[in-house]
């Protein structure tokens, strides 16, 4: 068992014998001191190891190898505390409630420990490789652990009997593991472990994915794995395997998604590509996997959350709930969602993605004309993005829904253009978020960065279910740049997805219009009417926001000449 008594005491009064170890048998008096029984020297002791690190609680000793790593007494009692509670996320309070005893400890006393630990344990606070950051709510031991009850001496690692028994966490998790080469030649091995290598990296920026380190999932390379068992060994939700062939000039990589818990396919795919620069290919090929296994994990995760009970459901099963409703595309939907989320909020005030996507509803009304009481409605808008922007730090989510919602409802484009490249400094992988900044740049006027944005968008995510909104904020730039071909093309590729989607059908309307398409025209302003009876061009501003007068006087000629009454 850990003892804590240097929190409460001076630690050179708590430690014992020469070696600097706790051990109650030196309360004990000097004389009626004995030496322990034998019976205490071989009895088994707790255990816990990780990569090639043996934790030894009691001696209070970590190993790596045959090799003692020195460890400061309080570090000690850190990275003890977050393998014991390696199920859930560990906060600041809770460190020092454990370590320190509660007393007061500065922000920096504890970063000096936690780099001292992590420097140990040949992690960093860019990896995160076994201790994972979640910024302004803790951290996690994230590493795979196995734990039992061993004879004292450190060296007889071989003989403990040891059991994997990390908790799957609430978020969702995922294990890369090594994909197969399957191109006959053992020294193409390289390549296939790069490809992996990047899609763990690719993956670890999204920050509300706990994603298994590479030394951790590169210990089922060579042997044949089940994935529920792989799932129990390293307490993740998800195991994304594959294959790569190369051939030639060529190469095939093949992804399989697989629910660990079930052992069900949520998606599989495959990818081929000319071979020229391996490592240029590396990138690409990761960034498409991910691209296509994100919104697949959070659909998986949305479906999962609608399966569960609602009596006592916590501030993340809310937020999958509401975006259960965000994805559904109606009035009904959002404002179940916003309820959601504002349910989310209340349990846990300091989550920052439901406070964006809270701001992201607000945003939805405004563009569907959906709005209520337009006043309150924007001030609430600025008041919850601003919230998860501040709280989301970290959050490249977070901060795309708050920057869209600051520049689109509450008309602080400069705001939400530098939140939105902070984001995507964050995460260059996450699709969202280039569209968010395909859509601000077009109120900005920037219409030729906003195509080339939407474009990484839609290149990032082929099936991403929010692509209706990449492209018609594509068909409005070109709409806004004179390409009237394009700007009618791409609104047709957004109504094929959301018929009913008012940006698509304006842009459709007046391109038609423009081009002398009267009937494609009159069928797309018919259809806009009917979804929003109160739209006219005297209110057209309310929907959109354009920072350029030329391109707002453009916008309100178009839509007069389509149809759309004074």
């Amino acid at each position: 068992m850990l003892c804590l008594l240097a929190a409460t005491v001076p630690w050179h009064r708590s430690v014992g014998f020469a070696n600097g170890l706790h051990c109650p048998y030196n309360r004990l008096s000097s004389s009626t001191r004995e030496p322990p029984p034998r019976r205490l020297l071989l009895e088994r002791k707790l255990l816990y190891r990780f990569e090639k690190y043996v934790l030894d609680t009691d001696r209070r000793e970590l190993r790596l190898g045959a090799d003692l790593v020195a460890l400061p007494p309080q570090a000690f009692d850190i990275i003890v505390y977050l393998i014991r509670h390696r199920e859930r996320v560990v906060s600041k309070d809770d460190l020092i409630a454990a370590v320190w005893g509660g007393r007061i400890v500065s922000d920096a006393a504890l970063t000096t420990r936690l780099n001292g630990l992590r420097k140990a344990i040949g992690d960093s606070g860019v990896a995160q490789r076994l201790i994972k950051t979640l910024p302004r709510k803790g951290m996690r031991f994230v590493g795979a652990v196995c734990e039992g009850e061993g004879l004292a001496n450190p060296h007889a690692v071989g003989m403990q009997r040891l059991k994997a028994s990390p908790a799957i966490q609430e978020q969702p998790s995922i294990v890369v593991l090594p994909f197969t080469n399957l191109s006959g030649d053992p020294h193409q091995d390289y390549f296939a472990d790069g490809v992996v290598e990047d899609i763990i990296t690719e993956l670890s920026k999204f920050s509300d994915l706990f994603v298994i380190a590479r030394n951790s999932s590169f210990t089922y390379k060579g042997r044949p794995a089940d994935v529920r068992e792989v799932g129990r060994d390293l307490g993740v939700r998800y195991v994304l395997e594959g294959s790569v062939r190369r051939a030639g000039s060529r190469v095939r990589i093949t992804g399989l998604l697989v629910d660990a818990e079930s052992g069900t396919h949520i998606w599989a795919d495959r990818f081929d590509s000319l071979l020229e620069d391996v490592f240029a290919l590396q990138v690409q090929m990761a960034q498409t996997v991910v691209g296509a296994v994100a919104p697949r994990l959070e659909r998986a995760e949305i479906e999962r959350a609608r399966r569960k009970p609602t009596e006592s459901p916590s501030a993340y099963d809310c937020f999958l709930r509401g975006m259960a409703g965000w994805h559904d595309w109606s009035r009904d939907g959002h404002d179940a969602a916003l309820k959601q989320f504002y349910r989310s909020i209340e349990l846990d005030p300091k989550f920052a993605r439901p406070h964006a996507l809270g701001a992201g509803c607000y945003l939805m009304r405004k563009s569907n004309g959906w709005v209520v009481d337009r006043a309150v409605e924007i001030a609430e808008t600025d008041r919850l993005a601003r919230l998860g922007a501040n709280l989301g730090r970290e959050d490249a989510v977070a901060l795309a829904w708050s920057a869209h919602a600051l520049a689109h409802v509450v008309g602080d484009i400069e705001s939400g253009r530098a939140l939105v490249d902070y984001s995507l400094q964050l995460n260059p992988n996450l699709a969202v978020a280039w569209q968010r900044s395909g859509w601000i740049r077009v109120y900005a006027g920037e219409c030729e960065l906003a195509i080339e944005h939407l474009q990484t968008a839609m290149r990032l995510c082929p099936l991403d279910p929010l692509m209706h909104l990449a492209q018609s904020a594509a068909a409005f730039a070109y709409f806004l740049v004179g390409d009237l071909q394009q700007s009618s093309l791409w609104a047709e590729r957004a109504l094929e997805m959301r018929p009913d989607w008012p940006a698509a059908l304006r842009v459709s309307a007046m391109s038609n219009a423009l081009t002398g398409r009267e009937w494609a025209a009159h069928k797309a302003m018919t259809r806009l009417r009917t979804l929003q009876p109160g739209l006219r061009l005297s209110n057209l501003h309310e929907q959109m926001f354009l920072q350029r007068p030329e391109h707002m006087a453009k916008f309100v000629e178009a839509m007069r000449k389509a149809g759309l009454p004074e």
